[in-house]
């Protein structure tokens, strides 16, 4: 329970960000550079004058909506070609195997800075990076999973009574996928968080001046020594919330396994 309140707030406070940010995130002003915590600005100021306690809030908005897009996008994509792999079997699976290793023989962040090479940065580039290069590892763990549940007897039932691919699919397979659906989707929350601030931070993700966590390490850089809140404000942020994310997945995973 503690770690899924402490994603909650974050993620809430996110969703909130217009209307509980005393300021414009990208409001600048010069007369307040890099002011102490105070009654206008209780978290300060940035090297630009801009509230940072809004950046915080904007900025986790922007990040946890592009590592949420991404948790979306690569399960969807590989619960797509996993199920169809394991399901048809012959030449169908061994196609979609075969792509599989290929792309599996690439790292994935050498493939995410790859595509990100060719798209240049950008968020919607930064997107398509991260749920082109990290769908595959999906597919192969939910292709594992059906070629394990298709010779369990009530499908084999199914089969008999003449029910279509489509409802043993839809009925029968994926409710069964529901719970390592939950636990991935927990779990790569904190790692895409990681990979965009990170990307963000080298300047290939979210561009300044957007708030984002990753943007604001990056510029925050140079004033780590004169004001280091600046610094630690959006490190605590990360960190807690791939943390809370980490956990809550391990805790998932320890109620739906009900082996002895």
């Amino acid at each position: 329970m503690i770690p899924a309140a402490i994603l909650g707030f974050f993620v809430l406070a996110s969703v909130l960000a217009p209307f509980i940010a005393p300021y414009d995130p990208n409001k600048l002003d010069l007369a307040n550079i890099l002011a102490e915590p105070n009654w206008a600005h209780p978290l300060g100021t940035d090297q630009l004058g801009r509230d940072l306690l809004s950046r915080l809030l904007y900025g986790g908005r922007m990040t946890l909506s592009l590592a949420a897009v991404s948790v979306v996008g690569v399960i969807v994509i590989g619960l797509f070609f996993g199920v169809i792999a394991g399901y048809a079997g012959g030449r169908i699976d061994l196609a979609i195997s075969t792509l599989l290793t290929m792309l599996l023989a690439l790292p994935n962040l050498l493939l995410t800075l790859a595509i990100l090479g060719i798209l240049g940065p950008g968020v919607e580039s930064l997107l398509i990076a991260l749920i082109g290069a990290g769908w595959v590892g999906h597919a192969r763990i939910f292709r594992a999973l059906i070629l394990s549940l298709r010779e369990e007897l009530y499908i084999e039932a199914g089969h008999g009574i003449g029910c279509s691919p489509a409802r043993i699919i839809l009925r029968h397979l994926l409710p069964n996928l529901i719970p390592t659906v939950i636990i991935l989707a927990t779990l790569d929350l904190g790692a895409f968080l990681l990979i965009v601030s990170s990307l963000s931070f080298l300047g290939l993700g979210v561009q300044p001046p957007h708030p984002d966590w990753g943007v604001m390490l990056n510029d925050a850089r140079p004033y780590f020594g004169q004001v280091p809140f600046l610094i630690l404000g959006p490190g605590i942020c990360i960190t807690l919330v791939a943390l809370s994310s980490n956990l809550l997945g391990d805790a998932v995973r320890d109620l739906t396994d009900r082996r002895p």
